[in-house]
């Protein structure tokens, strides 16, 4: 890992080096490597994660004065999602210098994303280790809470399903239902298929392990296909 081109990409300069090798350092890059002599990455993540809501939260609190509690937590759900971590890791680069195993390296689907939101929220722990609160929370302010304004007024805090339903009933006037269409594989790793309709139109189908993760991919393919999203 080059320690000066990371520092450099992410606009910090470290006092400890090490904190920032852990940050982005996964378990399974020291199960190939036994010989280094490095921790893994998730104790920093659990501190980051701890960091990061923090700060979000006192964020949103000024931010929104006005606003109840539900929907503070759907704005902070929606900001610290593994979603828009892993979109702001690699908008920032962190996929060029995470150590992974050869396995892991070759994965870009749904576990590269997780990876990287956790190696996201390692760095925070890490920053926060090396130079405290004021310091990390000057980059959040950097990176991820300009991102705040398109998440709320473009809706984004609302799940899919919740989002999809209000379209619908504020523009067609139809609440939308969802149909089972097929149901795959053994029990304990079973692939549902769900249909949504607005009433006799089926609108999109979306795929998942359960039902409600198929209707939830159901509803954001119906976003895209009606333009509501």
């Amino acid at each position: 890992m080059d320690i000066s081109k990371c520092e450099k990409t992410l606009g910090v300069v470290f006092k400890e080096k090490s904190l920032l090798q852990t940050a982005f350092t996964h378990r399974s890059f020291l199960n190939e490597n036994r010989k280094v002599k490095t921790e893994h990455n998730e104790r920093l993540e659990f501190l980051g994660d701890a960091v990061l809501e923090l700060i979000v939260t006192e964020f949103l609190f000024a931010k929104y004065p006005l606003k109840p509690e539900g929907e503070l937590t759907a704005f902070r759900s929606a900001l610290v999602n593994a979603n828009i971590l892993s979109e702001l890791a690699v908008k920032l680069n962190m996929n060029d210098f995470m150590l992974l195993s050869r396995g892991e390296a070759k994965d870009t689907g749904r576990a590269r994303q997780y990876i990287l939101a956790n190696a996201f929220e390692a760095f925070i722990g890490a920053l926060f280790l090396d130079q405290g609160y004021g310091a990390t929370q000057k980059f959040i302010e950097r990176t991820l809470l300009p991102l705040t304004d398109d998440i709320v007024h473009g809706k984004r805090w609302l799940d899919a399903k919740s989002h999809f339903q209000e379209k619908a009933q504020e523009i067609v006037g139809v609440t939308p239902s969802y149909k089972t269409i097929s149901e795959a594989g053994p029990d304990h790793d079973k692939q549902f298929t769900v249909g949504v309709y607005l009433e006799a139109e089926k609108v999109a189908e979306g795929s998942g392990r359960s039902k409600q993760e198929a209707e939830q991919s159901a509803a954001k393919a119906g976003l895209t296909a009606k333009n509501w999203a």
